[in-house]
């Protein structure tokens, strides 16, 4: 028997209406908070009653990296996604003004969460949302209903080769700026998207042409060259954040770009160690998996959370 969403859309198209889509970013509305004095972007969708799921950004990207995902996820449940000082929309003050540690930008999205009464939700981790998340999450526990990890690292087995030459640059940063200047190139940002896919052309260039349109804005060197330069207090806290998995086992999925070269496999395979329950797919993507993989992963998303107890 037909459901009756088919039904009506049959209907629909019998009776020479338009069929209704299944999902729409209508309901995606945009918003600036200020935290500590900083003015920080997020994009809101979905029902305010329904369960929450944050979705925290990677480098060098912002929310926007979630603009297909978020209507999609948005027609049962309520999502948040800030970009991060520096980052996107949200204001970029300088280092002098503002201390870029992954501490402090967790401490700024923690805020947020409190001004928005986010007492409960699920957090949706990418890259430099690892970092960003699990200090989030570690601060207070009981806020965390489940958790997404998509090519986000916490496993020395998960870093690529690059990282041995940005490990360069944080013993002598003077010395190694060349680290910097790739990080923060064209060919830098248009890599991280199709380095290592099968498929590169399926991936829009608007995204890195973007993402390198924040990089070059004045202050950017200096506030993204502070960020991979604290980028190995990360490293040293891994451990930290795999005690916190198997204390508190969290509700996992994790999502991973299989051609990923910055953070490969086995930091995907890994966390199955401390969260042996976790769901885990490798996906036909790279690094930014939702520009290939949208449609899995956001229907593995959705199951995921449906099956999460309210």
């Amino acid at each position: 028997m037909a459901s009756l969403p088919v039904i009506a859309m049959a209907a629909a198209l019998a009776a020479g209406a338009p069929a209704p889509l299944p999902s729409t970013s209508a309901t995606t509305t945009y918003y600036r908070e200020m935290v500590d004095g900083v003015g920080v972007f997020y994009r809101e969708a979905g029902p305010k009653d329904a369960p929450t799921l944050v979705l925290l950004h990677g480098y060098p990207s912002s929310s926007r990296m979630f603009e297909g995902l978020i209507p999609l996820l948005a027609v049962r449940y309520h999502v948040i996604a800030p970009d991060y000082p520096g980052f996107g929309q949200s204001d970029a003050p300088t280092p002098s003004q503002y201390a870029y540690t992954f501490d402090h930008l967790a401490q700024t999205i923690a805020g947020l969460l409190d001004q928005l009464d986010v007492e409960h939700c699920v957090f949706y981790l990418q890259d430099y949302g690892g970092p960003v998340g699990f200090r989030v999450m570690a601060a207070r526990p009981a806020r965390v209903r489940g958790l997404i990890v998509q090519n986000a690292n916490a496993y020395d087995e998960g870093l690529g080769a690059k990282w041995a030459g940005i490990a360069q640059f944080w013993r002598d940063p003077a010395s190694h700026q060349a680290q910097l200047d790739a990080f923060i190139s064209l060919d830098g940002a248009r890599q991280r998207h199709i380095a290592g896919s099968p498929n590169p052309q399926r991936y829009s260039p608007d995204a890195w042409i973007d993402e390198f349109a924040m990089l070059s804005r004045p202050g950017a060197r200096e506030i993204q060259g502070a960020l991979l330069y604290d980028y190995q207090t990360n490293v040293a806290a891994y451990p930290t954040w795999q005690a916190w998995m198997r204390t508190h086992r969290p509700p996992a999925l994790i999502l991973w770009g299989r051609y990923d070269p910055s953070f490969i496999v086995p930091g995907a395979e890994a966390y199955r160690r401390d969260l042996p329950e976790a769901e885990l797919h490798l996906l036909e993507a790279g690094h930014f998996a939702l520009d290939e993989g949208l449609d899995e992963a956001a229907g593995l998303v959705l199951h995921f959370l449906d099956r999460l107890p309210r």
